[in-house]
């Protein structure tokens, strides 16, 4: 029941984020870019550093937050790292690296993950970024452009990543 609840607060909150999102920047050129990952599939993070270099973005203007599902409270040393313990019931995170995160008005941001992610749909629709990526099977709502491919195929996400952001004229 506490689950069923705490789903509740979460999708009253991710639709009232969605609601009060400003989109008046969504247009501006990539400078800064973060990266929203599913631990639990896809730990390779020196990949997408390299999608970055790709790009031609340096690693600083780079951030990876990474979601990870415990069963216990586990303490973890990593500060870029949240876990389902970190939300409250009422769907609030309690997490002050995530909120800083959040808070960063990124150009692009990346929802590295796939399907109905309750925790993570609620930290993309929290996100100050300006232009927000996904994966087709996530929510559509949350995100400006979806990507259809493999996210464990970091290539094609790649090749199709760079193709679209040269369309929105975001890289040259």
């Amino acid at each position: 029941m506490f689950k069923k609840i705490q789903q509740r607060f979460l999708r009253k909150r991710i639709h009232k984020n969605l609601k009060n999102r400003d989109t008046s920047k969504i247009n501006e050129p990539l400078k800064t870019l973060g990266f929203l990952v599913d631990e639990d599939l896809f730990n390779e993070f020196e990949r997408l550093f390299e999608l970055v270099k790709d790009i031609g973005l340096q690693r600083k203007d780079v951030k990876i937050f990474t979601f990870i599902r415990v069963k216990k409270k586990v303490p973890s040393l990593r500060q870029n790292q949240i876990n389902n313990k970190h939300f409250t019931w009422k769907g609030e995170i309690d997490n002050l690296n995530a909120k800083e995160f959040l808070d960063i008005p990124f150009d692009v941001l990346v929802g590295y993950y796939k399907g109905d992610h309750e925790f993570l749909n609620l930290m993309m629709s929290a996100s100050k970024a300006k232009f927000k990526v996904g994966f087709s099977g996530t929510d559509d709502r949350l995100s400006d452009l979806l990507i259809n491919v493999d996210l464990i195929k970091v290539e094609e996400f790649k090749i199709e990543f760079i193709k679209y952001l040269r369309v929105l004229n975001k890289i040259n």
